[in-house]
């Protein structure tokens, strides 16, 4: 039966792909880098705060210092292309494109600044796309990260009158195609160096230590991920000495230990005189790993004594990590495709 001449276009159906990471300002300036910090800091999966103590605190402190700090850090390791974070995962969400092809609709977001959560969902929507997946792409889970992910897709559920069927991609921290690309590709780049390094330190973004007591798994899920990595590296590297430790403290509560930067410091005072240092927890390189591991990470070691340092690169949108990517959406649309 033909639609009334009247009726809208009837789009055939098809399956969409949201990846999404955590966010980005739109500019390395102090006005943009304040208005995202405003959104992401006002998160209560973020900060865990009662509402009343932290925002006079955020809007009064906060956003009145922080930002020029970030801002100066930013302009350090933005490009032509914008926020490494965000032209990496549009290259993501491209590369998978290409994988999937006809199979799904790849489009991806932001969990805090632009592109927004809701309106690339929209545009799923739009293109006729009737089940929707959205990969969060956090390896370890967070409250703060993948819940909060949740809690968009959940917010934008509730204002949409005509919903998708929705799955979400759960945390890989122990895949064994997640483990295998973290090795294949940090492997690689040790290869690559002009020397050996005497320790590899696994960063992983820091939590305030109660989110450990009060339940979150993210900090065993950490462990696990280094653990499984150290298996690994024990065959291909037997000499390499592997740590773990947390970056990106902030405030006064105490956090996840051992702290990325003491750890540095401490080792370069013990006498070691060459370090690598890589990121299992981030997808994209970004301001974290290029701008507090890469150059100030470098300059901790090297006032402290050490001679070589290398930061390695995260998978980004490389064939590795890709392979593995491609995999993981995959698996989780069997039975959908």
């Amino acid at each position: 039966m033909q639609p009334p001449a009247d009726h809208p276009p009837i789009l055939k159906s098809r399956i969409g792909v949201l990846l999404v990471n955590l966010g980005t300002p739109d500019a390395p300036d102090v006005k943009s880098v304040k208005r995202y910090l405003l959104e992401f800091l006002s998160d209560k999966r973020v900060v865990e705060i009662p509402t009343l103590v932290w925002q006079p605190i955020l809007r009064g402190i906060v956003l009145n210092t922080r930002p020029k700090k970030s801002a100066h850090a930013y302009s350090q390791v933005w490009s032509e292309d914008g926020s490494p974070l965000a032209a990496i995962t549009k290259a993501q969400a491209r590369a998978l494109q290409v994988r999937l092809g006809d199979t799904a609709v790849v489009r991806h977001a932001m969990r805090y600044g632009k592109p927004a959560m809701a309106g690339e969902l929209d545009a799923l929507m739009a293109a006729g796309c009737e089940r929707i997946m959205v990969a969060p792409l956090y390896p370890q889970y967070s409250a703060a990260t993948t819940a909060s992910v949740l809690d968009a897709l959940a917010a934008w559920t509730l204002v949409t009158r005509r919903l998708p069927a929705l799955r979400t991609l759960p945390p890989y921290h122990d895949d064994a195609g997640y483990i295998a690309a973290l090795h294949d590709d940090l492997a690689r780049q040790i290869a690559a160096l002009d020397f050996t390094p005497e320790v590899l330190l696994l960063s992983y973004h820091g939590m305030p230590e109660r989110t450990l007591y009060k339940g979150d798994p993210y900090h065993c899920h950490c462990r696990k991920t280094s653990r499984l990595l150290c298996e690994s590296f024990a065959t291909s590297h037997p000499g390499l000495r592997i740590e773990t430790t947390f970056q990106s403290r902030f405030g006064r509560a105490k956090w996840l230990e051992p702290a990325t930067d003491t750890v540095i410091e401490a080792e370069a005072a013990k006498g070691t005189k060459s370090m690598v240092i890589a990121a299992p927890g981030f997808s994209a390189d970004c301001l974290e790993t290029l701008e507090e591991l890469a150059i100030r990470g470098r300059e901790q070691f090297e006032e402290g004594g050490g001679q070589q340092f290398a930061a390695l690169e995260c998978l980004n949108a490389g064939d590795v990590g890709m392979d593995m990517l491609e995999a993981l959406v995959r698996r989780e649309l069997m039975g959908w495709v």
